[in-house]
């Protein structure tokens, strides 16, 4: 990563103070001075800020808890997330690095996009429109519901590519190919939101079933995109952010390859999210030579959502490892108990019809094993598991 990385967060977050009274504070109660940031040692002095912390100081000197380093002038919109929490939507190009995701997916110009995200509240739908459009694609808004008429949208405009949530998607093309046939498909590229459960797994279904190639993102309405699927693992991180594995209690960075909180630190400032936990999990794939993160693994989950078993965090992303490492697996949970002073971790599978159950139970331990550095205590076949099941219970404490 390029020293000027630190000297622009420098210089921008050192004017941000003067305008924006709550970073000023922040920066005060943590002895800690923006203008001498020169490296990412300096950069980690400054405590990490929770969403959760965001949302209470907003709450106390609404609508922007004294953050916005800009004048309301050149706020263009003001989103607002679970909490609320308010975001003000300042110029950025490309749909705030967006952009990055159509070009590695080489969608362009003379593609047509029929863009299902939601155009109020959250960014996500104007984002992705946005973003097309500096890729040079042609943008159709349509927003989600409305099943039957987005069908009929994709057949009679030649859409060659859609931004949905998978579920959505999914639906969609069902949708196209029972109405107007299998011919009908045209749709060569899918931009899909990312989900817990088996999502890798319903990925690579999608695009042995529909014919398309599946591109993910990782953005935040705070930040923008953080990173982006470009062909290889994970998400490369995108230029414009500093972005730190960290333990989610005391914020200092960890090893990579070990699973933390994401953290990340924005190059602008009129927004200033700077040292920002996002609440997501995730481990450093590759990392730069002065230790933040270059590439960043799929996320696991929800800080949180982990559960600690003879001192190793298990995510529910192992779980979906599992299923996607595992012949004929279509779903899995693992338990986690207590017994006799030892933690215990059993896995169930659910397997497709016809789908060899001792092959599964061995290649479901191996998965295990790879993915959470911790063997099972047991891996066993069932006939089903409830719908929307937690991929990992806590029975700890029972």
């Amino acid at each position: 990563m390029s020293e000027d990385i630190y000297r622009d967060i420098a210089q921008a977050y050192a004017a941000a103070a003067e305008k924006a009274p709550g970073l000023k504070s922040r920066f005060a109660a943590a002895g800690f001075n923006p203008a001498a940031v020169t490296s990412l040692a300096d950069l980690s002095r400054l405590p990490v800020m929770k969403k959760e912390d965001l949302l209470k100081i907003q709450r106390d000197n609404p609508p922007f808890g004294g953050f916005l380093a800009s004048d309301l002038k050149n706020v263009g919109r003001i989103y607002v997330s679970p909490g609320p929490i308010f975001e003000p939507a300042l110029p950025g190009a490309g749909g705030h690095g967006l952009d990055l995701l159509f070009k590695a997916a080489a969608v362009g110009a003379g593609d047509i996009i029929l863009n299902t995200w939601m155009y109020h509240l959250v960014p996500a739908g104007l984002l992705f429109d946005e973003a097309a459009q500096a890729a040079g694609a042609t943008v159709i808004p349509g927003g989600v519901g409305n099943t039957e008429l987005q069908a009929q949208i994709v057949v009679e405009t030649g859409v060659t590519s859609i931004c949905a949530s998978t579920a959505f998607f999914l639906t969609l093309a069902d949708k196209v190919i029972e109405t107007y046939g299998r011919d009908a498909w045209k749709v060569k590229t899918a931009f899909l939101g990312g989900e817990m459960g088996d999502w890798m797994a319903k990925r690579r279904r999608i695009e042995a079933d529909y014919g398309v190639s599946t591109w993910a993102a990782y953005a935040t309405a705070d930040l923008g995109l953080v990173g982006y699927e470009d062909g290889g693992e994970g998400y490369v991180v995108h230029p414009d952010r500093v972005v730190q594995i960290c333990d989610p209690v005391s914020g200092a960075p960890v090893d990579q390859g070990e699973p933390g909180e994401v953290v990340v630190t924005g190059r602008d400032a009129t927004w200033p999210m700077i040292r920002f936990g996002t609440g997501d999990s995730a481990f450093a794939l590759e990392s730069n030579e002065d230790g933040s993160v270059s590439r960043l693994s799929a996320l696991q989950g929800r800080v949180g959502a982990a559960v600690k078993v003879r001192e190793i965090f298990v995510y529910p992303r192992v779980i979906e490892e599992v299923v996607i490492a595992t012949p004929g697996a279509k779903a899995a949970q693992a338990v986690v108990t207590r017994e006799n002073d030892r933690d215990m971790i059993r896995v169930s599978l659910v397997l497709e019809d016809g789908a060899d159950a001792a092959e599964a139970q061995a290649a479901g331990a191996e998965a295990f094993k790879l993915h959470s550095r911790i063997r099972a205590d047991a891996v066993t076949v069932v006939a089903g598991l409830p719908e929307n099941a937690d991929l990992i219970v806590n029975q700890k404490d029972n």
